[in-house]
């Protein structure tokens, strides 16, 4: 029987809310998550992670210290409320705060968030920067969480696996399919842009989609938003959250930008992410794929879950929440980030080239080693 290892993600998604951890146990192809938490920003820290991107290099130098910083500290309560010891941990990986991600031929990405701070706080060795050997090697950077889908899911019954984050991405696993996935479109972030500029910024996000729930949802608007060209792309394809924010909804939704029409334009911003997600479903995926399972925040979106079972009910596909397979929505990606950290950690390959286009098989993340101290 293969040795338990005990690991610790990292995640901090481009909603920028908050920072997830999962502390998990991996043997074989087997990751359990032992532990979980979300640590919330104040509005104040959102607000200034989502202008990062129109910093100048010393405020955006002075944030990528202060997120260290926040994070070493965050890591620190998270074990102390778990009871996990430093020394229990084999490697921690941070997949940092995406600041900026444009794929492409002559593409760059940046996350920021700096690890040397976790590395010092813990003792323990930390994996992170994953992106850029992967566009590197011609890859889109993104996504990479369909390595840990084939990881979990490549042996059993052909499975979608969405994730609703900032925006959206879905991978293809299962036994005789070729796992492969990429970014479907909007997911949480063009939502919660909408509530925050309704709200006054006095709300962050649309609770449990009761204002979506409470609007009517314009159709034409959505399918005709469907026809822009990034949804027509094959893939490999990725985006920055940027491709749908402030700027998208005053170009396509400007009568909608008042408290009066508030209900409306949720709902059909609800509706859209849903219908971008079924539309890659169509689409893309393989013969015999009957269920999508659902993590991230979008899976705790109820008038979210709803809209996606309509938009895929022709089409006789079961949709889920991974909380029903023993997984809380939020804490994949971070336990993702654990599992390609222990992997880099071990010289082994932890990307998908079929899901991010890269040239072939590569070993992703910058490892920084255990900090030596005779103290310890």
């Amino acid at each position: 029987m293969a040795k338990t290892v005990k690991i610790l993600g990292l995640m901090s998604g481009t909603s920028a809310d908050g920072l997830s951890l999962a502390f998990c146990g991996a043997s074989g192809r087997v990751l359990k998550v032992l532990a979980f938490g979300t640590y919330p920003y104040s509005s104040s820290l959102q607000a200034r992670i989502i202008a990062a991107k129109d910093m100048s290099s010393p405020e955006l130098s002075a944030l990528n210290f202060e997120l260290g910083r926040r994070w070493a500290g965050m890591v620190r309560s998270f074990c102390r409320a778990h009871k996990i010891g430093y020394r229990n941990i084999a490697v921690i990986g941070s997949h940092g705060q995406t600041v900026w991600h444009a794929p492409g031929r002559a593409g760059h990405t940046l996350q920021i968030g700096e690890a040397s701070f976790i590395a010092e706080e813990t003792g323990r060795p930390v994996v992170c920067d994953f992106r850029p050997a992967d566009m590197a090697a011609g890859g889109e950077g993104a996504p990479l969480i369909p390595f840990m889908d084939e990881y979990l899911y490549g042996g059993g019954a052909p499975v979608a696996l969405q994730n609703i984050g900032g925006v959206g991405n879905i991978a293809f696993a299962g036994k005789g399919v070729r796992t492969f996935g990429f970014d479907t479109g909007p997911g949480n972030s063009l939502m919660d842009t909408a509530v925050r500029k309704l709200s006054g910024g006095r709300l962050a996000y649309d609770r449990n989609g009761a204002w979506a729930r409470a609007g009517r949802a314009d159709l034409g608007k959505v399918y005709a938003l469907l026809e822009m060209p990034f949804f027509r792309r094959r893939p490999p394809k990725s985006l920055d959250r940027s491709e749908f924010s402030s700027a998208f909804l005053e170009k396509h939704f400007k009568p909608l930008l008042n408290a009066r029409r508030s209900r409306d334009l949720l709902a059909t911003l609800n509706s859209f992410t849903a219908a971008s997600i079924a539309l890659a479903f169509k689409k893309f995926s393989p013969r015999g794929t009957a269920g999508l399972i659902v993590s991230g925040g979008g899976a705790l979106n109820p008038a979210l879950m709803d809209n996606l079972s309509a938009f895929l009910l022709p089409y006789g596909v079961r949709v889920r929440s991974c909380a029903e397979l023993g997984m809380h929505p939020l804490a994949k990606e971070p336990a993702c980030f654990a599992l390609l950290a222990w992997l880099a950690l071990n010289g082994r390959v932890n990307h998908c080239p079929s899901a991010t286009g890269a040239r072939g098989p590569r070993v992703l993340g910058k490892i920084l080693q255990a900090p030596y101290d005779e103290a310890r």
